[in-house]
């Protein structure tokens, strides 16, 4: 203590950490004293790796279907920023815009609960899988509820569940990095199809169902990642009939629903909602709203199908922990969620409208092609002589972290683009100033 000027405190849990470590060894009535054996870390060659890991991933040497890992566009968006850079690639919601005290509230209850300890059922708990029925709609009932380690999880599952490696899989251009690299690590092969004002193109996946035969189409019907659009009904309806006709599943990863800004207007129902003949595979996650470490999600669908997909959770995951269904249900169930979720859409609202302004005053009047009105990003085009890797390694240099438009493309786009969160910053100040710090960096040589 006298050495280091440190408490005792301090200086106790300094020992605490070494003997955990085996680094000291306490004797009673003698003292502390440094372990006389020290493991010593012996390196080896691992170099052997790299061609079995080759010929296992169906490299030039294997016969088999390929299955690609590599994940560094959804790498991208776990990593997180040091306090000198300011956060627009981050998807989740930073601490001030998380519901804390609900949160906590719900952990202390769900730990007393009996049967948070328990094995949960397979396919969720049941008041859970209740309260997801309730939530989407459709007149969907416990029977039609999987709960589910969150999106990213879902979309894993359901892939493999309802495609065999090497089949097509058709997904939206641009799309949600996670469900491209959850494509790939099924085997799959993606076929990507653009999208206008509306959505999905409805003509050009009639082509594209007609060509591959494809069994699995994936859309995400409000705010699209990336470019915030929503599929208006007209669309939902002309999908998923296109997809029936096919015989093919449309996965609707349905992120955002609960990220609708206080400006909205109303948002159109799910796809599910009017999807009696099992069509439709709607995915909803807890996450986007909570705290990314409430990973609890639900897999609702009709029909045959919810067996074979349970079947695929239980393979990968056995059943998602029950403190954590318990913790989301008291989350859901509290007399405070909905007024939580109005004050989350106002925040979005006013942080969406101070990102536009600072993006419309730096990147020009042509810069956004959608305000949306809902999620929590905003799609921006560059000018003709910006190079979007250059721009976001520049912009790093500043201390700005955005994502490049290139993560969310299968194939490559003649238009460049950044995508720009607004919900991963401490404040709207801070997305204000990070986004017009860019301004330099713009202008044309």
């Amino acid at each position: 203590m006298r050495r280091f000027t440190a408490s005792g405190t301090t200086v106790s849990a300094a020992l605490a950490l070494l003997a955990q470590r085996g680094l000291i060894v306490s004797r009673p009535g003698a003292g502390t004293f440094r372990t006389a054996a020290r493991p010593v870390a012996h390196i080896g060659d691992t170099s052997w790796q790299e061609s079995t890991l080759d010929v296992a991933s169906g490299g030039p040497s294997s016969l088999r279907t390929s299955r690609d890992f590599k994940a560094p566009a959804l790498m991208g968006i776990l990593s997180t920023s040091g306090s000198d850079i300011i956060d627009l690639n981050g998807g989740y919601l930073h601490p001030g815009l998380q519901p804390l005290g609900p949160l906590s509230t719900a952990l202390s209850r769900a730990a007393k609960r009996p049967e948070a300890w328990d094995r949960p059922p397979a396919g969720g708990v049941p008041e859970l899988r209740d309260w997801f029925a309730a939530d989407i709609g459709g007149c969907l009932g416990r029977h039609d509820i999987l709960v589910c380690g969150a999106g990213q999880s879902a979309l894993a599952t359901a892939l493999r569940a309802l495609a065999q490696p090497g089949d097509p899989v058709i997904l939206e251009s641009p799309t949600y990095p996670g469900t491209i690299a959850a494509a790939h690590a099924a085997g799959l092969r993606t076929v990507p199809v653009p999208l206008d004002a509306n959505g999905m193109c409805s003509d050009h996946l009639d082509q594209a169902l007609t060509r591959t035969r494809a069994r699995v189409v994936i859309v995400q019907p409000l705010f699209q990642n990336p470019t915030g659009v929503s599929l208006s009904v007209a669309r939902q309806e002309e999908i998923r009939a296109i997809a029936r006709r096919h015989a093919a599943f449309v996965i609707e990863d349905d992120f955002a629903r609960h990220m609708a800004h206080a400006d909205a207007i109303p948002s159109p129902p799910p796809m599910i909602f009017g999807d009696p003949d099992g069509t439709v595979v709607h995915i909803r996650s807890l996450t986007k709203v909570t705290s990314p470490n409430l990973r609890v999600g639900a897999i609702a669908a009709r029909g045959p199908v919810l067996a074979r997909l349970r079947s695929a959770h239980i393979i990968d995951t056995l059943f998602v922990p029950a403190p954590l269904q318990v913790t989301a249900l008291e989350v859901v169930t509290a007399a405070g969620w909905r007024r939580a979720l109005k004050v989350l859409g106002a925040a979005l609202a006013h942080r969406c409208n101070v990102a536009t302004d600072a993006v419309l005053a730096t990147f020009g009047d042509d810069a956004l092609a959608l305000r949306p009105r809902g999620g929590y990003h905003l799609w921006v085009s560059l000018p003709a002589h910006l190079d979007e890797h250059q721009l976001v390694t520049a912009a790093l240099a500043k201390g700005v972290a955005i994502t490049p438009g290139t993560n969310y493309y299968i194939t490559d786009s003649s238009v460049m683009h950044v995508r720009l969160s607004y919900v991963a910053a401490p404040s709207p100040s801070d997305v204000d100033n990070a986004i017009r710090r860019l301004a330099p960096l713009i202008v044309e040589p």
